[in-house]
């Protein structure tokens, strides 16, 4: 088995400190993964959004104007027909996806910040306000709004439900992992 070397190959490299796999796997290091990963996904889902507006705002205006489902007489009368409206609806979630985003990635900032202090009360409130965001778009916004109400369900060709769902269980599991227990932020936490 080869021994490896330390620097400049002065003699065996120093082991790791005892605790480095314990502090990896740490609640906290937990959160800050998880509100990263959010917080990315926001960021590029606000930046394809804008920079490719196009492409979700026919999605936008399908699921508002209810074009492509069973069109039940019953329902239709939920439509939105207006483009204007449409159009205001498309440009309000991108701006909550933009605000959601970077609350986010100020808490991924808090979250790495408070790595190095042991203290994650700043973190926490952030990614819970992020989250709660996120999980307002998917699930109010998309689910039950654009899922139900304007029954999205029964489109085969602009039903968003299937992601919308995937992003509220990663948001709904990023904001569990954030207020485990062991996660003071008096620096009692630290692991």
């Amino acid at each position: 088995m080869a021994q490896s070397l330390g620097p400049a190959g002065t003699g065996p490299a120093a082991p790791a400190p005892a605790g480095t796999l314990r502090r990896l796997g740490a609640p906290a290091v937990a959160a800050t993964a998880l509100t990263a990963t959010v917080a990315l996904y926001m960021t590029l889902v606000a930046f394809g959004n804008i920079t490719d507006f196009g492409t979700n705002q026919q999605f936008a205006q399908h699921v508002l104007s209810m074009d492509t489902t069973f069109k039940d007489p019953d329902l239709m009368w939920r439509a939105v027909e207006s483009t204007a409206l449409q159009n205001a609806a498309y440009v309000a979630i991108i701006v909550w996806e933009t605000l959601a985003a970077l609350v986010l990635l100020a808490a991924t900032w808090f979250w790495i910040a408070g790595l190095r202090r042991g203290a994650y009360d700043r973190a926490r409130a952030a990614s819970t306000v992020g989250l709660v965001m996120v999980l307002l778009l998917f699930g109010m916004g998309f689910v039950a709004i654009g899922g139900e109400w304007f029954a999205m369900w029964q489109s085969s060709d602009w039903n968003g439900l299937d992601a919308a769902a995937r992003n509220v269980a990663l948001a709904g599991f990023a904001l569990l992992v954030a207020h485990l227990p062991g996660l003071r932020g008096d620096g009692a936490g630290r692991s």
